[in-house]
């Protein structure tokens, strides 16, 4: 059901229990809303965090919201949802506060409960989040095997704009090792894929990225 479906049955719910005379109604009802509460603030939680993205923003509640969220679908006994709650919890300590150690536990535990629901596409932003946190760790090939499988997975799923951001990361690492013209490839790519799905934001990204591993290769040749 959705949201507005669920709120008018726990209120049928109510009339059956206070006028029906069944009490037993009001325990689908608490479930019904539950599940209300759940969405909503994992919906606040995320729009919290777009202006922490676009504007530099944090909302003092963006945690609590995830939180919360990741409980609510624990007690309903959505394996799926609890998933991509924890993944926003560990996405709001990686991004938001800068802190892998607190981050890397909510994205292991997303990865495990999005692959006992089969849900790919949570998976692969766990994946890639714990590509982000051993990338900056410096364990660059632990980093690239998350990042690949993470783009295995959004190609099956359809999330053409999530490869295009993944790919990005790949041509970092590609530099890291000193894989220059692998990078740009990599970059060549993304920017088809990026133009393609309309990911205008990604577009930015890999422009930055072009940008990054082009200043490297000059600083280096400068040295030489």
């Amino acid at each position: 059901m959705i949201v507005d479906e669920r709120i008018e049955h726990s209120a049928a719910l109510y009339e059956r229990a206070v006028f029906g005379g069944d009490p037993s109604a009001l325990e689908g009802a608490d479930q019904d809303l539950d599940r209300v509460e759940a969405d909503l603030a994992l919906a606040r939680g995320r729009i919290m965090h777009g202006h922490f993205l676009t504007q530099g923003r944090e909302h003092p509640q963006e945690l609590e919201m995830f939180e919360r969220a990741a409980d609510l679908f624990r007690q309903a006994g959505d394996v799926k949802c609890e998933a991509e709650a924890l993944c926003w919890v560990g996405i709001y300590h990686q991004v938001v506060r800068n802190d892998d150690e607190a981050a890397l536990p909510m994205f292991e535990r997303a990865a495990e409960l999005a692959g006992q629901a089969g849900d790919k596409l949570i998976l692969s932003y766990a994946l890639r989040h714990q590509g982000i946190a051993e990338h900056l760790a410096g364990r660059l090939d632990e980093a690239r095997e998350r990042l690949e499988e993470s783009i295995r997975l959004r190609r099956e799923v359809g999330f053409a704009a999530g490869v295009a951001a993944n790919m990005v990361g790949l041509a970092y690492i590609a530099a890291g090792q000193g894989r220059r013209d692998e990078a740009f490839a990599t970059l060549d790519t993304a920017t088809i894929i990026a133009e393609a799905s309309g990911a205008g934001g990604v577009l930015r990204s890999i422009e930055e990225a072009r940008s990054d591993v082009s200043s490297e290769t000059t600083s280096e040749s400068a040295d030489e």
